[in-house]
Parts: C-alpha cells; sequence; structure tokens
C-alpha cells in the first residue's frame, strides 16, 4: 500500500478537493480487496452471515428501481466479514485521511461496496457529507477501484475546488443528474474533471466535494470500496439517520460526541505515534 503522502499531493488535494493515487494497491492487496469485497457483497445482499443482518443495508429491495441500477450499494460490510474489518481498520488508511484532511484522528463512519452494474445509471452530481448524521468540512470519502475504472464504465468525476464554498444542502442522486447544480449554480462555471484510473488504485474527496460517475456502457461490472471518515470528536447534527440503529439515533441528542468505537471506529490517532 502506498501510505506516505508528499506535500505537494497534500496540497493538491486541500485545494482540490480530491486526490488520485494511481496502483495505490500492490497486486496482492487488490486481489484481496476484490476477493473479501466480493465475498462481503455476497453476505449482505443474502441478509448477511447466517442470515441474521437485516436488507435495509443494501439497496436492491426493487432490482429494477433507477437507483437500484445505479450500483449495487451494500453498507457496513465490516460487521458481516472479518477480513473486511482488517482491510477497512487499517491504521495506514485513518492516517491517510486524517493527514489529507489536517485532524488528529479519523473514525470510520461507514463503509460500502458500490458496484455499478453492467449497462449501469449515472451517478448523479452530490456530495457526500450531507447524507452523514454529522457535519463536519473535514469528513472526506476513500475510493478504491476494484476493476480498471474508465470513461466508458463510469469513473469518478468532480468539480475541483466545490468544497470551498459548499454548504450541507444536498441533492438526491435521482434521474436527472444535474439536480446539484439547482442548489450550486455558480459551480456550473467549474469545468469538471474525470479521474480514471486502473484497478488498486485510491481516490480521497472531501465530503463536500461535489462528484457523480458517468454510465456504465460496458457489459461488466465496475467494481468499487469505499469508506466515508468522521474526524474524531464529531458530533450528532440532529438530522440524518443515515446508518444509526433506531435506539441510538433515538437515544441521541443534537451536539452528541460520536466517541463509540463499536459504532464508528478509531482508526487512527496522533497521539497512538507519540507513545
Amino acid at each position: 500500500m502506498k501510505n506516505e503522502l508528499s506535500a505537494e499531493q497534500i496540497a493538491f488535494y486541500r485545494e482540490n478537493g480530491y486526490l488520485a493515487i494511481e496502483n495505490f494497491l500492490a497486486p496482492d492487496e487488490l486481489a484481496r480487496w476484490s476477493r473479501v469485497t466480493d465475498e462481503a457483497v455476497s453476505l449482505r445482499l443474502s441478509g448477511g452471515k447466517e442470515g441474521s443482518i437485516s436488507h435495509t443495508l443494501n439497496n436492491q429491495a426493487d432490482p429494477d428501481a433507477f437507483y437500484a441500477n445505479v450500483f449495487t450499494q451494500c453498507l457496513k460490510l465490516i460487521e458481516v466479514h472479518p477480513e473486511m474489518r482488517e482491510l477497512i481498520c487499517d491504521a495506514r488508511l485513518g492516517k491517510l485521511a486524517a493527514t489529507l484532511a489536517g485532524v488528529d484522528g479519523m473514525r470510520i463512519w461507514h463503509d460500502q461496496a458500490l458496484y455499478k452494474p453492467p449497462f449501469g445509471n449515472p451517478t448523479g452530481w452530490h456530495l457526500d457529507n450531507p447524507y452523514w448524521s454529522f457535519f463536519n468540512r473535514d469528513s472526506l470519502s476513500l475510493w478504491v477501484a476494484l476493476d480498471d475504472a474508465t470513461l466508458g464504465n463510469g469513473c469518478m468525476w468532480y468539480i475541483p475546488g466545490s468544497h470551498k464554498t459548499a454548504t450541507f444542502q444536498n441533492s438526491g442522486i435521482g434521474q436527472n443528474i444535474g439536480d446539484l447544480f439547482k442548489i450550486y449554480p455558480q459551480w456550473r462555471e467549474i469545468d469538471p474533471v474525470a479521474v480514471p484510473v486502473p484497478a488498486g488504485s485510491a481516490v480521497f474527496h472531501n465530503g463536500l466535494l461535489a462528484h457523480g460517475a458517468g454510465a456504465n456502457m460496458t457489459n461488466r461490472p465496475r467494481r468499487a470500496m469505499t469508506c466515508g471518515y468522521m474526524p474524531d470528536g464529531s458530533v450528532f447534527n440532529g438530522v440524518n439517520k443515515n446508518i444509526l440503529p433506531d435506539d441510538v439515533f433515538e437515544a441521541l441528542k443534537p451536539g452528541d460526541v460520536f466517541n463509540d468505537d463499536a459504532l464508528t471506529p478509531l482508526i487512527w490517532h496522533k497521539s497512538w505515534e507519540q507513545k
């Protein structure tokens, strides 16, 4: 794993809101990430480990719906596959995310696999952090390509610098892929940037950076494993349930700090390197 960042990479991320690292994973690591993700997705779609996990953490209740054909989305795979927990909770990933964001510690909000199916629909422009149960301008997402991500099969696209002027208003991922620009019309003047990457590459992007993906015009899936990161010390926004269990959501009050390692694992803190 390429887990060292240059000053130039950090500066690029903070200015543009994203950073692509080609060949982030070595070939053997890519093979493991691919195998484990496929296994965990199968478990989630089948109802979870030994059938104990609800189908609510995937988007395939109606396989013919538009959103179900944007991608197959399976969340919190660390709950159903021990090896996925090892991969996603790697402290090296937490340090990379914290270093890019410029924060002292990083927690996992949630992991999710995003498999754009053959001939899959485009992913409308959107922001990540407004979906989550905390608001933090330093949140970010990791997107690991398990297959080559190309212009033809739905690679990522970004509006560079949009994270600087974004609020926490958002649009859904619907059939009108440009709905986000009704909220942020000024971003129409910024040229979007496509980020095709080979399998094994990683792209980090800020949780308030506008991004989307094209349709998959090929007859093969475009698979990615992703993770949303929450800076340590983030608090409940009192707005979004998102992936919170019902009992947790009902017990939380706005301003409560997310510090339960069972719910939002702390995977790196700078104090760990000072011991």
